[in-house]
């Protein structure tokens, strides 16, 4: 029975890749729910099906077993609903256009007027504190900042799902903790609800509603941890005995997935 609030509904979802060395068999029998204002990370080792599973709630593929719906549709329609936002690990920005002009390019493809597109791109650059950077070019943002203008796109058209496959995996520790703070403080000011997909077990229980924790392939879902951590999360809560606790049953349950192995 589907949750009334599940807004991302997974029922016994497999997919098998066929290849020219026989199937792969990438995600098996997941079911999940994603409540409404959830954020919710998916850890596990590489290859695990981690972002299989966020390119199939976004429709980029198939599922060849089970059943999955996004706001009550299917994927597919979902995308066409623009129900919404995906944020690849590479920012990728168009080196030739503008930071104002890369955010703006899904709301150009889908019709909005200038002015529109020009409001739109104001607020989401304060939301991402990248207010006066828009006439600004790529190459002349940091790292850090690039992935917050990707972030800026994929909210430019309001979108109430966020997808983040492993956006920050490529950035210095330092860099990855502060974009951490900004993504959390984001997301209670806008109450998105957010798929994030990750190898970093700090970064999992530091972001997270809910922990969901994958076995190597073919992907299961080893364990669901709901973190009893507050709203408001700084930096230091790391160090307190509640995080510590919730990491270790993360690694526990990586531990578990790999069990299967055989």
């Amino acid at each position: 029975m589907t949750d009334s609030n599940s807004v991302i509904s997974a029922r016994d979802v497999d997919l098998t890749f066929q290849t020219g060395d026989g199937p792969v068999h990438a995600l098996q029998g997941i079911t999940l729910d994603i409540a409404r204002g959830d954020f919710v990370s998916f850890i596990g080792p590489s290859g695990c099906g981690k972002t299989t599973f966020l390119r199939v709630v976004a429709a980029l593929e198939q599922p060849t077993g089970g059943s999955i719906t996004v706001n009550g549709m299917s994927p597919d329609e979902a995308r066409r609903q623009r129900a919404y936002g995906y944020v690849f690990q590479a920012a990728g920005l168009y080196p030739w256009r503008t930071i104002a002009r890369n955010i703006s390019l899904p709301l150009e493809i889908m019709g909005y007027s200038r002015d529109e597109q020009q409001e739109r791109v104001r607020k989401v650059l304060e939301l991402v504190d990248l207010a006066g950077f828009g006439e600004k070019f790529p190459w002349q943002l940091s790292g850090g900042m690039q992935q917050r203008a990707s972030i800026a796109r994929a909210l430019s058209f309001d979108a109430d799902i966020l997808l983040m496959d492993e956006p920050f995996g490529a950035l210095d520790e330092i860099v990855r903790d502060h974009l951490n703070e900004q993504l959390l403080a984001l997301w209670r000011r806008t109450r998105k609800t957010i798929g994030f997909v990750t190898h970093s077990i700090p970064e999992a229980v530091y972001l997270s509603t809910r922990i969901v924790v994958m076995s190597p392939r073919p992907g299961r879902i080893t364990d669901v941890i709901e973190s009893p951590l507050p709203a408001e999360r700084p930096l230091d809560i790391r160090d307190t005995p509640e995080f510590l606790e919730v990491a270790h049953r993360v690694r526990e349950g990586l531990r578990a997935g790999h069990a299967y192995d055989g």
